[in-house]
């Protein structure tokens, strides 16, 4: 096992563009608007200009109107068409664009933006969004509720005809002016743009009602339509907040203690590193640090999903957003508040959702071919048949229209990114930090998991498991004599031996003329005798060794032990034997992969005994020892050769290679280590491997979730398209079957922040 953690090159067809820096944090209000299409959060780095100028700066805005697709598809065309301008970041989550540039001012950028019916509010370089930003003001209900009552007394005049028919008509109209404008406004702006959003598309529909005097049906539509963004925005606030309320884990506040001696509260972004901060009993923690005083239990679960509370003592790690159960806790700060570990998993979350699923990458390449050809079909349908089949020109431009608001693509485009988002943000809540949709969806692919022994099945800790009294005069003083020259020596084994004293409180012993014996062991002088401490090569050097003896040691070597013997000039007078002792989640976390399918396969640079041994204690099905790390390497090249999809779990730079050519990597302890939550596909924010089960629960249920919304976007939309050629369908249902479905299909993925 290595201290630091793996560094590893991207894979092929993965997105590592997301490395993790300081994170700015940015409060983000509601929004009232929604836009039909994906409103879940979706950072993404669009490049115009392959080699930036020496000159280029980047300068970032705040744009409150900029919350899905449909404003960054007509921002991205917009900013593209402008000279000087090179790169392009879209931030949905907290409506922050980036924009590199060579331009003397931003003016020109603020003014493109403008022009789309947008305000451009320009950010400091590295400045933080302001801590309340303002939330947009609310609309008033009584526009809505006037269009509501316009459409149905429309309707139903026309239906009872108790008015003549101009009456219908500015009854609609009011109903239309009242819950329409907005949509009418952003048709117009996607229109001048060439843009066919489903503003546009919505647009038409209405307008070319009316034009065929459709008075009610188009107040209807229109007034459906209103009502059914305002509940998709409703709805998909819920997997942005899921996202925004991990911000809100962290107190803003912390107590400090001043140069005086004093206790100040003060707002966490202003405390600097190696400041002394008090914690009292139920309390939330401000800052990441190490504990200089005191005891209490943490309830961790924001930050690793551990169900349990754990224990913390002086030199303990505490993080943000913590909860500080019972005892007073005085630590020193070791991370600042946009650093924290807290801000870095927020921070990741936010920049997945960029590293599009693969999904999500097929609807959108479909959808930008799949609206003009319905476009260009509404119109061969309102044309075609008047002109060359002699149909009335009044029922095939009204099917036109219906077909127009059936055959928007909302629900299709709506459905991947709402689901990876949901995803994201349950694996987050569970202590599992998946660093891009295309891992959430990968992992149900997985059929084969390769792990790393050290650290990950087993703790990377070697303590000792067995003594075994050689010599009946020697047995209470030999496991002092032990200890004491193990004490003097810094290997991990000799290491577990001192700790097994002092857990025992024995009285230390003084060595004298202690010598280290490379690959062999240690002596010295106790009380003037003289004592050997090593392994069996030792005990064979000093001709001490017996058949009876060899055989007690291979028992215990059989069993993945080290064995080390304490000698004296007659012969061995005591057996230790050390072990890195097993996870106790190790076993059922194989378990839970095996009742999933998935095969497991146990990767060490231990000797073979050892890994055998491990390996049946807790489940693996194979194991393979005495590795270098390009041997772990090759084990995964030749699963892959045997048709596998293969993931790989380690924690340690040796395990690099490996964990850079499996299908998903997958680091463990994450917690507080700033490489492994930059370089993992999958971080597990603590030491539980039965995390891993748990991914792949979660990648299976949103590829099932996934599958189900493609398909019921689909089919009923080709129902409806049928139902649309029959001339039986209207264009209030098709407002229902389009909207019915996008709500639908961001009901379902919603499922996924279910607890």
């Amino acid at each position: 096992m290595s201290d630091s953690l793996h560094t590893h090159k991207p894979k092929a067809g993965h997105d590592h563009s997301h490395k993790l820096q300081p994170v700015q944090q940015h409060n983000h209000g509601g929004h009232g608007d929604s836009c039909c299409s994906s409103k879940a959060a979706a950072p993404s780095r669009i490049v115009l200009s392959e080699t930036p100028t020496a000159s280029a700066r980047l300068s970032s805005f705040r744009i409150e109107a900029m919350d899905c697709p449909t404003e960054q598809t007509l921002i991205q065309n917009k900013l593209g068409k402008l000279s000087g301008v090179q790169q392009l970041e879209f931030n949905l989550i907290n409506r922050v664009l980036g924009v590199t540039h060579d331009l003397p001012s931003t003016a020109p950028i603020i003014d493109a933006i403008k022009s789309l019916g947008m305000h451009a509010e320009p950010m400091e370089q590295g400045a933080e969004a302001p801590a309340s930003s303002p939330k947009p003001a609310k609309k008033p209900w009584w526009p809505l509720a006037l269009s509501g009552v316009g459409a149905l007394a429309a309707e139903l005049i026309h239906f009872t005809n108790a008015a003549p028919n101009w009456v219908v008509a500015v009854i609609a109209l009011i109903s239309i002016l009242s819950g329409g404008l907005s949509t009418y406004k952003k048709g117009w702006i996607a229109l001048k743009n060439l843009n066919l959003n489903i503003n546009a598309l919505m647009s038409i529909a209405v307008t070319g009602a009316i034009l065929i005097g459709q008075w009610p049906e188009a107040a209807m539509v229109m007034f459906l339509f209103t009502v059914a963004e305002l509940i998709e925005a409703r709805s998909l606030d819920r997997a942005r907040n899921a996202i925004g309320g991990l911000m809100q884990m962290a107190p803003e506040q912390a107590t400090v203690q001043q140069a005086d001696g004093s206790w100040v509260a003060q707002p966490v972004k202003d405390i600097e590193l190696g400041a002394r901060v008090r914690v009292r009993p139920g309390e939330r923690i401000g800052l990441d640090g190490e504990v200089l005083s005191g005891n209490s239990t943490i309830d961790q679960a924001p930050i690793t999903g551990e169900s349990l509370p754990v224990e913390k003592t002086i030199g303990d790690k505490v993080f943000a957003g913590t909860i500080n159960q019972s005892g007073s806790l005085e630590y020193t700060v070791t991370a600042a508040a946009n650093n924290s570990t807290l801000a870095r998993i927020i921070h990741a979350v936010e920049q997945a959702q960029g590293a599009r699923a693969p999904t999500q990458r097929f609807v959108d390449a479909f959808s930008k071919i799949y609206t003009p050809a319905v476009f260009i079909l509404a119109l061969a349908v309102a044309v075609i048949p008047p002109l060359f089949m002699d149909a009335l020109w009044f029922d095939w431009i009204y099917r036109a229209l219906v077909l127009l608001v059936v055959a928007c693509p909302c629900a299709l485009v709506i459905s991947t990114p709402v689901t990876i988002v949901s995803g994201l943000a349950a694996a987050a809540r569970k202590g599992i930090l998946i660093k891009g949709g295309v891992y959430l969806e990968h992992g149900h692919k997985l059929d084969y998991l390769a792990l790393d022994k050290t650290g990950t099945l087993t703790h990377g800790k070697p303590v000792q498991t067995d003594y075994l009294s050689l010599d009946p005069i020697a047995d209470e003083i030999a496991p002092a004599i032990a200890a004491a020259l193990a004490g003097r020596s810094d290997h991990p084994v000799s290491l577990a031996i001192a700790n097994a004293a002092v857990d025992k409180q024995l009285k230390p012993l003084i060595v004298d003329n202690f010598e280290a014996l490379a690959g062999r062991g240690v002596r010295g002088e106790i009380n003037g005798e003289l004592y050997h401490l090593g392994n069996h090569r030792l005990v064979e050097d000093l001709g001490l060794c017996s058949p009876a003896l060899e055989e007690k040691l291979f028992a215990l070597e059989k069993q993945g032990k080290s064995v080390v013997l304490l000698l004296d000039k007659s012969g061995p007078l005591a057996l230790f034997a050390v072990a890195d002792t097993v996870k106790a989640s190790s076993r059922e976390a194989i378990q839970q992969l095996h009742e999933l399918g998935i095969k497991t396969l146990m990767l060490t640079g231990d000797n073979v005994h050892t890994a055998q041994a491990i390996a049946a204690h807790v489940g693996i099905d194979q194991a393979q020892g005495d590795l270098l790390p390009t041997d772990k390497l090759q084990a995964i090249e030749t699963l892959y050769a045997q048709g596998h999809r293969v993931g790989m779990v380690g924690d340690g730079i040796n395990d690099a290679p490996a964990l850079a050519r499996a299908e998903i990597g997958f680091a463990m302890a994450a917690a507080g280590t700033d490489t492994a939550i930059e370089t993992a596909d999958v971080a597990l924010m603590d030491d539980d491997l039965r995390k891993i089960p748990a991914f792949i629960r979660l990648s299976r249920q949103t590829s099932n979730i996934l599958k189900q919304n493609i398909a019921l976007a689909l089919v009923i939309k080709a129902i409806f398209l049928g139902v649309t050629f029959a001339g039986i369908a209207t264009m209030w249902m098709a407002v229902f079957a389009d909207m019915g479905v996008s709500l639908l299909v961001v009901f379902n993925g919603l499922r996924l922040l279910r607890k």
